[in-house]
C-alpha cells in the first residue's frame, strides 16, 4: 500500500521554497507565509516497510529582513529495523542591501543516525548578490565564513572553521510548472560536505500539484563508522496549496 499524504502549502515564489541562496521576496509577498509537506509510504505483505518525509519552512518580512525557519525529518524502518534516521532545523535571516546585494547569516543543528555524528551545529554568515531576475529565470550566489561543531559517538568533539557557497536556481518554464535547483558547499579542513536539491513542480490545478524532487548529501571525509559517504532522496508528493 502507498499512502501520499500532503500539508496545507503556501507559496511566496515557487513550491517547496528553497532555503539556500534564495531570491528576495516579491514586492507582494505577505509579511508571513509557510510551506509544509508531508510524504509516507508503507508497504506490507513480502516486504515490511514504511517511509516517513516531513519539511516546514516558515518565513516573515520585517523591513528590509526576511526571517526563515526550516525542519525536516525523515524515517525508514524495515521489518521493524531502522536503516534511517534524520533531523534537521535550522534559522536564516536575510538582510537586503541596494540593488542586488544583501548579507545572511543563518544557524543549523542536525542528526543523522548513520552518518557517523551524534549530532552537528553550523553557524555561516556573509554575502549573496542575485545574479539575474526575470520572469522566466532567477539565479543567486552567496558565500562567507562559518563555524562547525562536530559531535561524535565517541564524545569527541571537532569545531572546525568553514567556508561556505551555495547558490539558488529557478526556472518558470510554462505557467504551470518550474524547475528548481540549489547546491551548496562547506569545506573544512577535515572535509567537503556538498548538497544539492533539484525539483520539479507541476500545477494540476488552482489548489494542488505534483512535484518530483531529488535530494543528495556527500560528505568526502565522514567518521570511521558512518555506513556511506553520500545520503541520496527519490520523493514524489502532492502538494496543496492555500
Amino acid at each position: 500500500m502507498l499512502l501520499l499524504a500532503c500539508w496545507p502549502l503556501w507559496l511566496t515564489a515557487a513550491y517547496a521554497s528553497p532555503f539556500y541562496a534564495p531570491p528576495a521576496p516579491k514586492e507582494d509577498a505577505p509579511v508571513f507565509s509557510g510551506d509544509a509537506e508531508l510524504g509516507f509510504t508503507r508497504l506490507s505483505g513480502n516486504t515490511d516497510s514504511q517511509t516517513l518525509i516531513g519539511k516546514t519552512l516558515l518565513t516573515w518580512l520585517t523591513g528590509n529582513f526576511t526571517y526563515s525557519l526550516r525542519g525536516e525529518v525523515r524515517n525508514v524502518t524495515k521489518d521493524d529495523e531502522t536503516s534511517a534516521e534524520q533531523y534537521l532545523v535550522a534559522g536564516r535571516e536575510r538582510y537586503d542591501l541596494e540593488g542586488p546585494h544583501y548579507l545572511f547569516g543563518f544557524a543549523r543543528w542536525e542528526k543523522d543516525r548513520f552518518a557517523g555524528y551524534d549530532q552537528q551545529l553550523s553557524v555561516v554568515g556573509g554575502y549573496g548578490r542575485q545574479i539575474f531576475e526575470t520572469d522566466a529565470h532567477t539565479l543567486s550566489l552567496e558565500a562567507g565564513p562559518g563555524y562547525r561543531h562536530d559531535r561524535l559517538r565517541d564524545d569527541d568533539n571537532d569545531r572546525l572553521a568553514v567556508a561556505y557557497t551555495a547558490l539558488d536556481y529557478r526556472w518558470g518554464f510554462s505557467d504551470y510548472a518550474d524547475l528548481q535547483q540549489e547546491m551548496s558547499l562547506e569545506y573544512t579542513e577535515q572535509n567537503i560536505t556538498s548538497r544539492s536539491l533539484t525539483a520539479l513542480t507541476a500545477r494540476l490545478n488552482s489548489k494542488l500539484s505534483l512535484r518530483l524532487s531529488h535530494e543528495i548529501k556527500h560528505n568526502s571525509e565522514p567518521p570511521a563508522d558512518a555506513s556511506e559517504r553520500t545520503d541520496s532522496t527519490v520523493s514524489a508528493s502532492l502538494l496543496y496549496r492555500w
